[in-house]
Parts: C-alpha cells; sequence; structure tokens
C-alpha cells in the first residue's frame, strides 16, 4: 500500500463529501477539487440563458462550449474555491436552489459528462488532489489511491443543506429540500451513464451517527495507516 497520492470521494447529494474534501485536502495541503460545481455551472449558464434543461443536445452543446475554470478561494466569504464560467464569477449562484432541482438531469447527460471527464481527469493525473464526485472513483480516476464512499440517510442530508442555507440567511424549506435530494438519488442511481455506486475497492463510511470532525478523523487515520505502510 502506497502514499495516497490521488484521493477521491463520491456519495449521493448532501452526504457531506464537501467538507470532507475541503477539510482533508486542506490538512493534507492537496488540492480540492469538487467535480460537482461543473455540472452545476452548466446548469446555472443553462437556466440564466433560458436553454430548456430537458433538451440534452442544446445543454451537451453549451457544455462543450462553456469555458469552466476553479481556482482557490479569492474571496473569505465561506467559499471552498472560485468557479467560473467564461470569466463570469458564479461561485455562490451555482448553491442556488433552482440549480439543486435541475443539476441532476444535466449531470446524466452522456454529452455534458464527456465534456467535462476529459478535463477532470486530466487534473486529477497531476496527483495531490482529493477530487469529490459522484463517479470519481469508478469513472474519472479508477486508478486512485485510495476511495471513500460517504453515505447518509436522506433525511439527514436534507437537515444539513436546510442548516446551511439558514446560515447564509437564506430562506429554506425542509420538506422541499427532502423532495429534491430523493429525486436526485432517484436519478442519479439509475442513469444510465455512470450511475452513483461505490467502487469494488472503496471505503464506504457511513456519516449518520458521526459529526464532520469524526469522519475527518477517520479518513486521516485510514490515510496515516496506508503512509506508515509505505514506509
Amino acid at each position: 500500500m502506497s502514499i495516497p497520492h490521488i484521493i477521491t470521494i463520491d456519495g449521493p447529494a448532501a452526504s457531506g463529501k464537501s467538507t470532507l474534501g475541503s477539510r482533508l485536502a486542506q490538512a493534507l495541503g492537496y488540492l480540492y477539487f469538487d467535480t460537482g460545481v461543473m455540472y452545476r455551472a452548466v446548469t446555472w449558464v443553462a437556466l440564466e440563458r433560458q436553454i430548456d434543461i430537458v433538451d440534452e443536445a442544446a445543454i451537451a452543446r453549451l457544455a462543450e462550449q462553456l469555458t469552466i475554470d476553479v481556482r482557490e478561494p479569492s474571496h473569505p466569504d465561506g467559499r471552498a474555491c472560485d468557479v467560473l464560467a467564461d470569466g463570469q464569477d458564479i461561485s455562490w449562484e451555482i448553491r442556488r436552489p433552482e440549480v439543486d432541482a435541475n443539476v441532476s438531469p444535466v449531470s446524466a447527460y452522456a454529452g455534458v459528462r464527456a465534456s467535462l471527464t476529459a478535463q477532470q481527469r486530466r487534473i486529477g493525473l497531476r496527483g495531490k488532489v482529493v477530487m469529490v464526485g459522484r463517479d470519481i472513483g469508478t469513472v474519472v480516476l479508477p486508478e486512485a489511491d485510495l476511495k471513500i464512499f460517504l453515505v447518509a440517510s436522506a433525511q439527514e442530508r436534507a437537515r444539513l443543506r436546510y442548516t446551511e442555507l439558514l446560515s447564509r440567511g437564506e430562506a429554506a424549506d425542509y420538506e422541499q429540500i427532502l423532495q429534491v435530494i430523493l429525486r436526485r438519488d432517484q436519478i442519479d442511481s439509475t442513469r444510465e451513464v455512470a450511475p452513483l455506486r461505490a467502487a469494488a475497492d472503496a471505503m464506504v463510511l457511513d456519516s449518520d451517527a458521526l459529526d464532520a470532525d469524526q469522519v475527518l478523523q477517520k479518513v486521516q487515520a485510514l490515510v496515516n495507516r496506508m503512509r506508515e505502510a509505505d514506509e
């Protein structure tokens, strides 16, 4: 077993992947790359340009033409990274509820995934990266040194998203959030292209009874064991 230069974290919507990935990357001095921001960026731009979300061909063309950049955070406003679409900073816009409600069908389109997967893979293969998404360990970086699959109940994930929105001063409806999450789970797990599933060699971690610190500690312990085995 070797030092994990490439770490992937997959799991369903709002399971805590982003929190874990960001904190783990910071602890290791690695690049934090939440691939979901790319699909959210395509979704936001499509909505802004009034492109019909159900028009798969039009959304795929948009994903192919759109220049998406992900950088280290430039503002101390709580963002995990800067997300730019054709030069426009949309770091917070992509977290809007309307994006939540439409991102799953966009991310299921084969043309969209093909356009974005190649870029994700090039970044990941540079190493020293914690990459977060839904198919990173199975499709984007199947050769990753360490694969985590983070799960939590839909109710717990809805509660966390509800609390997050309230903490930012935004209006939030728990039941509406729960229904969106359940719908996203159904779409993500049944889509024909790269369905949501744990890689055969992934560590499955249930975070329902754990807080963010405990989840991080468990993964850090695993990383440390891999490092010790390599020495």
